[in-house]
């Protein structure tokens, strides 16, 4: 199970996204080989960059990402990185990809924000202001 919340040097926070992006043409081409090597550049990626994998489901024509990630890390910057990264390595280890494809990856993809913060979550983070670590006390 994943925490409800975590935390950095500043914030704390919940943030997951669901990612979904195509081949170029819808082409089912995530199949086989190029399926698993697909699972593991992405959990290489998302572990470079600290981001927890909840869920992930690679299908012939489409890829399902469930990730979470902090507040610097903007779903766009996650999305192009992700797809960026495996584009350039796929491309080079599978060269049929090369031949039946101008680009791996079609240009778009679909974000949406998942999750959601309970009002009791919201006043216990209020009400334990003064409790944070990095707190020194006093009013400020």
């Amino acid at each position: 199970m994943v925490a409800e919340f975590q935390t950095n040097r500043g914030a704390a926070y919940s943030l997951g996204y669901h990612v979904v992006w195509c081949p170029k043409y819808r082409r089912p081409v995530l199949v086989g080989p190029v399926s698993e090597r697909l699972r593991d550049l992405i959990g290489q990626k998302c572990d470079e960059h600290g981001w927890l994998i909840v869920a992930l489901e690679v299908m012939p024509d489409h890829v399902h990402l469930f990730v979470r990630a902090d507040p610097t890390a903007s779903p766009s910057y996650v999305a192009n990185q992700i797809k960026g990264f495996t584009s350039r390595v796929l491309r080079d280890e599978f060269p049929h990809l090369r031949r039946r494809l101008p680009t791996l990856w079609s240009r778009s993809y679909f974000v949406s924000s998942v999750g959601n913060v309970s009002a009791a979550t919201i006043q216990k983070y209020i009400e334990t202001q003064w409790e944070r670590p990095w707190r020194k006390g006093g009013t400020s």
